[in-house]
């Protein structure tokens, strides 16, 4: 006998249906690309109709920017939370800031999206905007922010901040773009575990103030 309305478990999918709704968009966009989706394609995903997304949604652009409210904003709220108890080094805790976005992001499901914005900007210059606005710059403001409180304090070297924040976070960039393009061909895929290992330290023997060379003596 199927579910009324007045049910717990029909309560229950419809309070499910928008997370699932967004679930589906994200593997139909980096499947697809953002341009050639269509909203039946996710409607099919979910297991519902197109006229059930509009319930929610307004459209793809709609259901794009819902993904990134739902799924990154809060990793990057993370991440300031993070920062805001953080008591030790600025060089520590510009490790722990970039590995949980590696981890969260970056080697996540949720990569799709930073390489679909990559991708699709030109086309849809609105959405780039607002992501560059709702997590580029909130992120980059962060990472600036312990950049130049590690220079005044002579931890890191003086260095234009704006800049140095676009370099260290170049390789994670890097890999999103690579893990949705070019690894699949690959006959033997990157350790991405190890490319980030050894970009991290690249990007810090080059922000740190003063670096030990294999045999611990100052160069």
């Amino acid at each position: 006998m199927p579910d009324n309305e007045s049910s717990p478990r029909w309560h229950r999918r419809a309070d499910e249906r928008p997370r699932e709704l967004l679930d589906a968009a994200l593997a139909v966009f980096v499947e697809r690309g953002f341009a050639a989706a269509r909203l039946e394609e996710v409607a099919k995903r979910a297991g519902v109709s197109k006229g059930t997304v509009y319930l929610y949604f307004t459209g793809k652009e709609d259901l794009l920017k819902a993904l990134v409210r739902s799924a990154i904003v809060p990793e990057l709220e993370n991440v300031e939370a993070l920062a805001k108890d953080h008591d030790g080094s600025r060089r520590e805790l510009l490790i722990k800031i970039v590995s949980a976005m590696w981890r969260a992001i970056a080697m996540s499901p949720l990569s799709g999206i930073p390489k679909l914005m990559l991708s699709e900007a030109g086309n849809f210059p609105e959405l780039a905007r607002f992501f560059l606005e709702e997590v580029i710059q909130r992120h980059w403001a962060l990472m600036r922010r312990v950049m130049e409180e590690g220079m005044a304090s002579g931890e890191f070297r003086r260095l234009p901040s704006d800049l140095a924040v676009r370099i260290f976070i170049a390789p994670m960039m890097m890999a999103v773009f690579w893990k949705h393009s070019f690894m699949p061909l690959e006959e033997t895929p990157m350790d991405f575990d190890r490319y980030f290992a050894v970009a991290l330290e690249m990007s810090l023997a080059g922000l740190c103030a003063k670096t030990e060379t294999p045999t611990g003596k100052q160069p």
